[in-house]
């Protein structure tokens, strides 16, 4: 609706000389003011908001700005920054103790390979053969030469004559120190027994030394039908033949001493 209010004339002036102006309403110019006012400020507040939400953003994507930080210009609200002296732990604390309790070790089916390859040893026990009345030892290297029982030695030597053959025929019996092995009994009623490890035969005395000389365990040969003896009290020692002479001696890793070590016990010559 049009104003129809009368309007002054604007040539009559006041006491003072002032002529107000009637073309607009009174305090609008405080009014616009107050208004323009309002509008920065919202202005201004809505920039900051989004201002701190990218600064939020950005914060998060980096690992140098801690997310509690307090962007510039503005006033942080957040929680405070967690103590960095831990709670003391036990009774006297806020925290539990931790359990020591550990998990139970994962047992693998795989085997674990040994650091160190074994060294090489002697032949393993093997099944003695049958035990029969009459026996002669023949050398695998040698197989013309036999045990012959001579009067300080046994000797290993050709066969031609019968007093020779019965010198090398013996009974073998079950080993004097231990069943499952050998010993080898003479036609006078004597034994095979090594002394200063030389094979020999002699009587029995009886005695527990007597008996562990006097016994030989067989083990297996590097050839066929063949067997090693091996000294029942001295484990490791063998009887092999040098210069056609039984001996004693020490496992020897080379192709000689297996030859000279193997035997074959077969039937009696003088049988």
């Amino acid at each position: 609706m049009p104003d129809t209010t009368p309007r002054p004339p604007r040539n009559q002036p006041w006491e003072n000389g002032w002529v107000p102006d009637t073309s607009r309403i009174p305090g609008t110019r405080r009014l616009w003011l107050a208004g323009t006012l309002a509008v920065a400020t919202v202005a201004a507040c809505v920039t900051a908001i989004v201002m701190t939400d990218r600064g939020v953003d950005e914060a998060s994507d980096t690992s140098e700005t801690p997310v509690n930080a307090t962007l510039p210009g503005l006033i942080s609200f957040g929680s405070p920054s967690p103590s960095t002296t831990a709670p003391p732990k036990g009774k006297g604390g806020l925290s539990s103790p931790e359990p020591t309790t550990k998990a139970p070790p994962r047992h693998s089916s795989t085997p674990t390979p040994s650091a160190k390859p074994s060294k090489p040893t002697a032949p393993e026990e093997s099944s003695p053969a049958p035990v029969s009345r009459l026996k002669s030892v023949r050398a695998v290297n040698y197989p013309d030469r036999y045990w012959r029982a001579t009067d300080d030695h046994v000797a290993l030597d050709p066969i031609t004559s019968a007093s020779a053959a019965e010198d090398a025929t013996f009974k073998v019996v079950n080993g004097l120190a231990k069943s499952s092995c050998y010993s080898f009994a003479t036609a006078d009623g004597g034994y095979l027994r090594h002394r200063n490890f030389v094979l020999r035969s002699e009587r029995d005395d009886g005695s527990p030394l007597f008996e562990q000389d006097a016994t030989f365990c067989p083990r297996p040969a590097s050839f066929s039908g063949a067997v090693m003896l091996e000294s029942v009290n001295y484990p490791g020692r063998f009887l092999r033949h040098r210069n056609f002479v039984v001996r004693l001696e020490s496992y020897d890793h080379n192709d000689l001493y297996r030859r000279d070590s193997a035997f074959r016990v077969v039937a009696g010559l003088n049988d």
